[in-house]
Order: C-alpha cells, then structure tokens, then sequence
C-alpha cells in the first residue's frame, strides 16, 4: 500500500522557509533596537546641550555646538544637522530647550531625514 503524499525530501525545503522567517523576526528586533539606541543617545544629547546652554556663562550657541559634538561623536555627521535651541517656559521657570531633528533609521543607519524629533530642556541657572 502506497502513501498518496510522499513527504520524502520535504525537511528541507522547511528548513529553508523557517530559517528565512527567523532570520527575518531576528533582524526586525535588531532594526528597533537600532532605531531605540539613536532615540536614546539623540534625547541624551539634546539634554546635555541644553543643561550646557543653561549654565551662568553659556550662552545657546554653545549648547547646540555641545549637542552636535556628542551626536557626531556618536552617531555620526548625518545626524547632527538639524538642531536648534531656544529658551521657554516650564512650570513657571525659565528653561532652554534643544531640539534635535535626524533622521530614524529604517534599514541600518540609512532612514528618512528630519522625521525623528527629540528635545531637551534644562532650567536657566540666574546669571549674577
């Protein structure tokens, strides 16, 4: 008696389609942990730079060159373009805060520009 499906030679062919699948899942978890470590270090240096611009004898110059100098050190020139500071208001204190706009990486480093935007703020110290 016959089997009417033979499955001889079917081991590989389901290695192949379960090893691309993995593969696949596997490379999507490191694309958003990529994507998460570039948020993190951008917010890190837009904080940096703003508690720098908000020291006594700083100005906001200074505080965007600090947060383009730590985003190129650690990321790179591409995403150290974009970044701006400007004074503000927070909970009734006078702050500075640093915008950084770079782009969100989609396949490695490689992403759409200027669609990641991230802040940080930092409370003025009185200049006396």
């Amino acid at each position: 008696m016959r089997r009417a499906i033979d499955d001889h030679g079917s081991a590989p062919v389901e290695f192949v389609l379960v090893g691309t699948l993995v593969t696949l899942v596997a490379l999507s978890v490191l694309q958003v942990a990529l994507a998460l470590h570039v948020r993190s270090t951008l917010i890190d240096a837009a904080a940096e730079g703003a508690r720098h611009a908000a020291l006594a004898d700083s100005s906001l110059a200074a505080g965007v060159e600090r947060s383009r100098d730590l985003i190129t050190t650690a990321l790179g020139p591409a995403y150290a373009r974009m970044v701006a500071a400007t004074t503000s208001e927070y909970g009734g204190a006078p702050v500075v805060v640093v915008t950084v706009r770079a782009p969100l990486p989609l396949i490695g480093m490689a992403g759409l520009d200027e669609t990641l935007e991230v802040s940080g703020r930092a409370a003025i110290e009185p200049r006396g």
